[in-house]
């Protein structure tokens, strides 16, 4: 199998409407590093369709889910202009297979970063602010049956984001002490911290940066990263409102769309 037939294979899942089978069941052997030209080949597609990039999120920041997935590090996916959703804004009922909602810190650049060796020090000295987001992330692997390998090729589960609040400077946070509250229905799903994603939010982002070196990837003034959930996914269902609140950073929501009854 090609990375071209691996990409039409993920391509199915919307076209049809449901999951489709893992990558690695239909090639056993590939490697993380052809996962990553997998995604980049689906995010190239979805270029030619006249999408653009808008940043990167970073999955995969907690010990527990590396952990899950037998893994040492982050994964990461690309972001595009057309997984933008406005702070309280609704999701269209049929736009996601299996949605579940995060919590995350984004961080808006306004510096580009270069790896392979940048430091937490200079990313935060990129970035013009940070915000609180939700991230609704998705898989077109059926019941989310994913190993690292599938969810690299899926983007890194990408699906939809969402940016909040008043933009925060750097001087004015310490992020390693945001509290985050996820809430759903306006009843508390769970909470975490700024240190859940690997001690630090920022050293999330200059892994991400080092890593996409290898890519000759550079992270661009402009663009949105999203750090990394602060504590564990909530599944999403159709009439779902989802709420964050995050200390000195203020809040972010979104509403997901009732499917039609007959």
């Amino acid at each position: 199998m090609t990375i071209k037939d691996l990409a039409d294979h993920l391509a199915q899942a919307h076209e049809k409407g449901e999951g489709v089978q893992p990558v690695i069941s239909i090639k056993p052997d590939i490697t993380i590093d052809e996962a990553y030209h997998l995604q980049l080949e689906t995010i190239e597609r979805e270029l030619k369709k006249g999408a653009h990039i808008t940043g990167k999120k970073i999955g995969l920041t907690s010990e527990a889910v590396q952990k899950a997935l037998g893994v040492d590090e982050p994964d990461y996916g690309h972001l595009l202009n057309t997984m933008v959703i406005g702070n309280g804004e609704t999701v269209p009922a049929g736009t996601l297979l299996q949605a579940k909602v995060e919590g995350e810190i984004a961080f808006i650049l306004k510096d580009e970063l270069k790896g392979p060796n940048v430091t937490p020090e200079e990313v935060l000295a990129a970035t013009d602010y940070v915000l609180p987001a939700l991230e609704i992330v998705d898989s077109r692997v059926k019941d989310w049956k994913i190993t690292l390998a599938d969810t690299v090729a899926d983007n890194a589960s990408s699906g939809l984001y969402v940016l909040g609040g008043t933009p925060v400077k750097i001087a004015d946070v310490d992020l390693k002490k945001v509290e985050m509250s996820l809430y759903k229905n306006e009843e508390l799903e769970n909470t975490g911290v700024g240190t859940a994603t690997l001690g630090d939010p920022a050293i999330c982002v200059a892994w991400l940066a080092n890593k996409l070196s290898q890519y000759d990837i550079t992270l661009k003034p402009g663009e949105v990263i999203l750090s990394g959930a602060l504590s564990a996914m909530v599944v999403a269902e159709p009439g779902d409102y989802f709420k964050a609140t995050f200390s000195e950073l203020g809040e972010v929501s979104v509403q997901f769309e009732k499917e039609d009854t007959p």
